[in-house]
C-alpha cells in the first residue's frame, strides 16, 4: 500500500531556494514538488492534506553533533536515546549523529556495538554513529577502515581531558594519516588538555572553586593554539579536519587563516556560544554549574566574531553538543570544586528556534539557517540528499514551522529530560508545529504523535566536500 501526504500552500526554504510550493510525499519521500495553486499542484491527490499556508516548510535539522547516555564525571548525561530523540523531533531535528565511544584498552567495534545497544528500537527519529577514539594503536588503525566502508566515516578525537580521552599529537597524527587514507574525517576537540590541568590545579589550590573559574582556566589562547596545532597536524597527514564546538574569536581566526589556504578545514559552533556568555558561568549560589561545558562560554564580545564566521562560511554547522546532567544530584558533584562539575549543556531542542531567532535578528538570512542547521551538516557527514533539503528522492524529513508564534523557553514546557534550560526565560519568535520523519507525522500541531523505535540507524558516505 502506498501512502501519500501533501503539504499544501508553504513557504519552501531550502538552503539554496525560498519558492510558494506544494510538497507531494509519497512512501516516506519526497516525490515531487510544483508552485502552489498551479494545476500541475492542484492535479494531485492524497489521503491527507496538511495545510501550511502562512508557514515555513523546511528540511528537518541534522544535529551533527550529541551526546545521548555519555559516561562522564563519574555520571550520565541524563537524556536517553528515547527521551533526546523525542526532545529533537520537538524542536524541530529529524536526524542525529551521536558519539560511540572506544574505552582506552578497547576496540572501536565493542564501543560502537555498545551504542547501537542503547540506540536500537529507542528513537523516535533516525540517528547515525561517530566514532570516538580513544586509544590509537594499529589495531585501531585497522579498525577505522572498517568503519568507514560500513557507514561510521567520521572520528572525534580530544586533545583535551588526559587520562580519559586524551590523544597525543603522534597519535592524532596517525589517525589523521589513516583518515587520509580511508576518506574518514577527523573531528577534533581543540583545547591544550596538558596546560589546562595545570590551571585547574593552580586555581583550586587559590580557593578558586567555583563555576566561574572553568571559563577562566579553558582559556581562549589554549583553543586557538590547539586549533593551530590541530590544522598544521592535518596538513602534515594530507587529512581534512573538522573543528568542533568552536567558541573563542582567536580559534576562528587559525580556521579563517587555514581556509585562506585553501586546506580542507571545517568549523562548527554551537547555540550556547552565539547566546550564552561567561556573565552566565558567573551567576550566584552555584547557578553558574548549569553553563559548565568544553569549550566553556567566552566573555560576550567573543559572540560577534561567531557570527561573522557563520556569515563567511569560516563556520559551516550549527550543532548542539546535547550533553545534559541534571542541576540537582549531578551538575552539584562540582560543589566546591569546578573540576569536578560534569562538562555539558542541553540543547537539541532548542537549536532549530534560537537560530531561526538569529534571522529574525538580522544575524543570518533563512536560508542560511537552513544551510548551517539542515544542509550542510548532512552534507559534511554523508548523508544528503537524503537528508537536508526538500527535493525530489530525499527522505521526508519536514518540519512546518510557524514565524510568527511567539514562545518562552522554559523547563516546565520543554521535552528534554533535565531539570532546566540554559535558556530559561527567553523570548523567541518562531515555532515548530508539526514534523514528519520520513513521511510520518512525528509531531502533529504541537502534539507529540510519533513513537520510539520509528527512527532507524543511517549508515553514511564520506564527507562530501571532499569528493
Amino acid at each position: 500500500m502506498s501512502s501519500r501526504k501533501i503539504i499544501r500552500g508553504g513557504l519552501v526554504i531550502t538552503a539554496s531556494d525560498e519558492i510558494h510550493a506544494d510538497v507531494l510525499i509519497e512512501d516516506g519521500r519526497i516525490a515531487a514538488l510544483a508552485a502552489s495553486g498551479t494545476s500541475a499542484a492542484e492535479a494531485w491527490s492524497a489521503e491527507q492534506v496538511i495545510d501550511a499556508t502562512g508557514k515555513y516548510v523546511i528540511p528537518g535539522g541534522v544535529d551533527a553533533h550529541t551526546h545521548m547516555e555519555l559516561p562522564f564525571g563519574g555520571t550520565f548525561a541524563s537524556d536517553t536515546f528515547e527521551t533526546g530523540t523525542r526532545a529533537a523531533a520537538w524542536g524541530g531535528t529529524t536526524t542525529i549523529v551521536d558519539f560511540a565511544v572506544q574505552s582506552v584498552g578497547h576496540t572501536l567495534r565493542e564501543g560502537l556495538d555498545a551504542w547501537h545497544a542503547k540506540a536500537e528500537g529507542n528513537c523516535a527519529i533516525d540517528y547515525a554513529f561517530h566514532m570516538i577514539v580513544s586509544d590509537v594503536n594499529q589495531d585501531t588503525l585497522k579498525e577505522m577502515d572498517l568503519l568507514v566502508e560500513e557507514g561510521v566515516t567520521s572520528f572525534k578525537q580530544f586533545m583535551a581531558y588526559p587520562g580519559v580521552f586524551y590523544s597525543d599529537d603522534g597519535q592524532i597524527l596517525r589517525a589523521m594519516q589513516r583518515s587520509a587514507d580511508n576518506g574518514g574525517l577527523i573531528m577534533m576537540h581543540a583545547e591544550n588538555g596538558i596546560a589546562i590541568d595545570v590551571l585547574v590545579e593552580q586555581a583550586l589550590a587559590r580557593g578558586e572553586t567555583d563555576p566561574r573559574y572553568h571559563g577562566e582556566v579553558r582559556k581562549a589562547l589554549l583553543e586557538a593554539e590547539a586549533t593551530h596545532r590541530a590544522i598544521k597536524l592535518a596538513q602534515v597527514a594530507g587529512a581534512p579536519l573538522y573543528v568542533v564546538h568552536v567558541s573563542a574569536m582567536e580559534a576562528v581566526a587559525e580556521l579563517a587563516r587555514a581556509r585562506d589556504e585553501g586546506l580542507n578545514v571545517f568549523g562548527e559552533t554551537c547555540p550556547q556560544y552565539l547566546f550564552l556568555s561567561t556573565d552566565n558561568l558567573a551567576e550566584p549560589d552555584f547557578e553558574g554549574s548549569k553553563y559548565v561545558c568544553s569549550t566553556p562560554l567566552r566573555p560576550k564580545e567573543h559572540q560577534a566574531k561567531l557570527w561573522q564566521g557563520l556569515r563567511t562560511n569560516d563556520l559551516q554547522v550549527v550543532s548542539t553538543d546535547h550533553c545534559p546532567f541534571c542541576f540537582v544530584g549531578q551538575k552539584e558533584l562540582g560543589r566546591g570544586d569546578f573540576s569536578k562539575i560534569p562538562n555539558g549543556l542541553p540543547g537539541v531542542e532548542n537549536r532549530m528556534d534560537l537560530l531561526h531567532q538569529a534571522v529574525v535578528d538580522g544575524h543570518i538570512s533563512r536560508r542560511r539557517w537552513i544551510e548551517i542547521a539542515c544542509a550542510t551538516p548532512a552534507r559534511m557527514f554523508g548523508m544528503y540528499p537524503k537528508k537536508g533539503t526538500i527535493a525530489p528522492g530525499a527522505d521526508a524529513d519536514v518540519v512546518i514551522y510557524d514565524p510568527h508564534a511567539e514562545q518562552i523557553v522554559s523547563a516546565e514546557t520543554h521535552h528534554m529530560n533535565v531539570d532546566y534550560s540554559a535558556y530559561e526565560g527567553k523570548r523567541l519568535t518562531g515555532r515548530v508545529e508539526t514534523v514528519l520523519s520520513r513521511g510520518e507525522l512525528v509531531i502533529t500541531e504541537r502534539e507529540y504523535t510519533g513513537h520510539a523505535g520509528h527512527g532507524v540507524y543511517t549508515p553514511r558516505s564520506t564527507c562530501q566536500y571532499l569528493n
